[in-house]
């Protein structure tokens, strides 16, 4: 699949969910995968950072996260 669903973390981190092609769309598994409460974002996977490295420096503003909440 080649997008990705981004969330911040209650510890301001950043997560990053993978889907799987397991016959949800990418909304329903964002839905359900998200945790509770937090607001997501679905990107393309060339708007996720390659380089590993100094991931826990990944950040993202609140106000792009605007796709959706995970219930």
């Amino acid at each position: 699949m080649d997008k990705r669903i981004i969330y911040k973390n209650t510890d301001g981190s950043i997560g990053i969910i993978i889907p799987a092609n397991c016959g949800l769309t990418v909304e329903e598994i964002a839905r359900k995968d998200v945790p509770t409460g937090l607001a997501y974002k679905i990107v393309d996977v060339s708007e996720v950072p390659s380089d590993r490295e100094f991931r826990n420096a990944w950040t993202i503003d609140d106000s792009e996260l605007t796709d959706g909440v995970g219930e």
